[in-house]
């Protein structure tokens, strides 16, 4: 969980996804690593190589606002991964508690929203949720509080890979989000022993948190595998509280006739 490691490893998988043609620069030959040279890229960023070469060890205190723009320019990297490596080089000093309370309005919106929907707080802990999403995914109200997380769920419960069809890009969306708040609190303990925890419970987490793959993830599609209705097809959206950016609400909807009249179905069971 050092921001320095974490930094240093995030700019050498951007680096070695690109090669010299896909920057414009022209190719000589085999390479003894792939992608581009760290000075290639100080290059293409107009900044001097020790300028890079410091931001890639992890010394971005010493590394403007400007330099990071550049280097993020350089490296193709997209909106998402761009607020990622900010938040690395600018890491949050807030306090890193949860802040659990969910405000009586938003509940009341949950509620009334009728497809699954539910509230995810720091370190994708699940604070709240409406009555549809007991019904499409499990009853969080019977998970214990700390195995009570879209990690936890998603690595730790052997449902998960039956419910959803398409684990394995769910599981990968899943530690994308992750991602998002070591960016944001990489010195945050709780954060840090809960990724210990699913490293040790879980290889797959291992290797998709070793890819460091996706980072853009306001919303999606998934298929669910469900035991009473069969195939849910579901589109879901990420919004953030204005006054709660700890927050997120994960809201679908069906993405299709058939999913929407399975919806009511199991609306309809008592």
């Amino acid at each position: 969980m050092d921001p320095s490691t974490a930094l240093r490893e995030f700019l050498v998988s951007r680096r070695a996804r690109l090669s010299p043609r896909d920057v414009g620069l022209s190719d000589d030959g085999p390479r003894r690593v792939a992608g581009l040279r760290r000075e290639e890229v100080a290059s293409l960023a107009a900044v001097s190589v020790d300028h890079y070469i410091r931001l890639e060890r992890g010394q971005a205190s010493r590394v403007s606002d400007a330099v990071l723009d550049a280097v993020a320019e350089a490296l193709r990297l997209t909106r998402g991964e761009r607020q990622y490596l900010r938040n690395l080089a600018r890491p949050d000093t807030a306090s890193t508690r949860e802040r659990a309370a969910v405000r009586p309005g938003l509940r009341v919106l949950l509620d009334a929203w009728g497809p699954p929907a539910y509230v995810v707080g720091r370190n994708g802990v699940i604070v709240a949720w409406n009555r549809a999403a007991t019904r499409v995914f499990l009853d969080f109200g019977e998970v214990p509080p700390e195995r009570r997380s879209i990690g936890g769920l998603m690595f730790g419960d052997p449902r998960a890979k039956t419910l959803y069809a398409d684990w394995e890009r769910k599981a990968g969306e899943t530690v994308a989000y992750l991602r998002t708040e070591v960016g944001k609190r990489p010195r945050d303990p709780d954060l840090a022993a809960h990724l210990r925890e699913l490293a040790a419970i879980s290889p797959d987490f291992v290797r998709l948190w070793s890819a460091q793959a996706k980072f853009d993830l306001a919303h999606g599609t998934c298929r669910i595998r469900h035991p009473l209705v069969g195939a849910l097809d579901l589109t879901y959206e990420s919004l953030h509280p204005s006054d709660d950016p700890d927050k997120v609400v994960i809201a679908y909807a069906p993405a299709d006739a058939v999913s929407a009249a399975a919806l009511a179905l199991l609306d309809g069971e008592s």
